[in-house]
């Protein structure tokens, strides 16, 4: 399907966004089909949120247009805030309502008419599996469970576009996997998902893809399509001993782009047109390194992302990327 605006729910041309000095969002040309499932995946810092924000009408760009619903974003921002649906990183959830006290403010707020809220706020309940919990306090529930209800308090007014970003920060790896189960529900009915995320196996489960980076839009397409016209390396996995001796001799081999170490194996990311399996374990033995064994494998979604960043700044944006995706204390 063609990547054209007359099927489109977003439409940027040029957006910019400073602070400053800071150029946040670069230039951004953005398209977002109707009915689609949108992952905006990049580190920390890389101009995610700031576009999510500048899309649902919160900030006003610096520069460029772009349109949501049809909407002009520069000319109507109040009318674009009212039809859409939009989960900050931290939405606020009143902690001392309950869960229908919650939902029955946003129906209100979201105005709602008087005659569709008890059934539209039935069916949310229904869609976040919170029947039973109507009357439990909102700062009582589990993160798991505060997130499907942030998500449908942004759905209440039945919205055709839903900005979603960051929803799974934090959340445990049961509760990301049944919140996505729930958004994959909501755009195979139809509704239009754009989702910022850090997490790899979350990317995988979208539509399309759009790799930010600095504030640019570096690569773009379905994960398979991506994977296999986009990432021109080949990846292997290993286990040796010394691992530490493996890992230091890989890297400083120019054939070698990456080495990044998975617990107790090596994910080895070897340049276009280098050495395949076998002649990196006789690379390894000639430096007295024990390989136990070694395949190729597929490339992740991160092995992409990382494969569009800078040479120099490889490692440091893998280890971001883990440290974000990691479990907190």
């Amino acid at each position: 399907m063609s990547r054209d605006a007359s099927e489109a729910a977003v439409v940027t041309r040029g957006l910019t966004k400073r602070f400053g000095r800071i150029v946040a969002v670069d230039h951004l040309d953005l398209t977002v089909r109707a009915g689609e499932l949108y992952g905006f995946l990049g580190p920390n810092g890389a101009g995610k949120s700031t576009t999510l924000r500048m899309l649902c009408g919160i900030l006003e760009p610096s520069e460029g247009e772009g349109s949501v619903l049809g909407i002009d974003l520069r000319r109507h921002p109040e009318r674009v805030k009212s039809v859409i649906g939009y989960m900050s990183q931290r939405f606020s959830l009143y902690d001392d309502l309950t869960v229908q006290e919650n939902l029955t403010f946003y129906a209100r707020l979201y105005m709602v008419p008087r005659a569709q809220r008890s059934s539209r706020i039935d069916r949310m309940l229904r869609l976040a599996d919170l029947v039973g919990r109507e009357r439990q306090l909102a700062g009582e529930l589990s993160g798991g469970y505060r997130q499907r209800l942030a998500l449908v308090c942004a759905l209440v007014h039945a919205p055709r576009l839903v900005f979603l970003d960051e929803p799974t920060a934090g959340v445990d790896p049961v509760s990301r996997r049944t919140f996505w189960a729930l958004i994959r529900h909501l755009a195979d009915e139809g509704t239009t998902i754009l989702v910022t995320t850090h997490y790899m196996d979350e990317a995988e489960l979208c539509d399309t893809l759009g790799f930010i980076y600095q504030g640019r839009l570096i690569a773009e397409g379905s994960p398979a399509r991506i994977k296999t016209e986009a990432f021109t390396a080949s990846v292997i996995e290993l286990e040796a001993d010394p691992l530490r001796a493996a890992a230091e001799a890989l890297a400083e081999w120019d054939a070698v782009d990456e080495v990044a170490r998975i617990g107790v194996r090596l994910r080895v990311i070897v340049a276009p047109g280098g050495p395949d399996v076998a002649a990196v374990t006789g690379f390894l033995g000639a430096r007295g390194v024990r390989v136990g064994w070694a395949r190729a494998v597929d490339p992740s979604v991160e092995d992409l992302f990382v494969s569009f960043v800078d040479k120099d700044r490889k490692a440091r944006v893998r280890e971001q990327l883990r440290a974000l995706a990691s479990p907190g204390p």
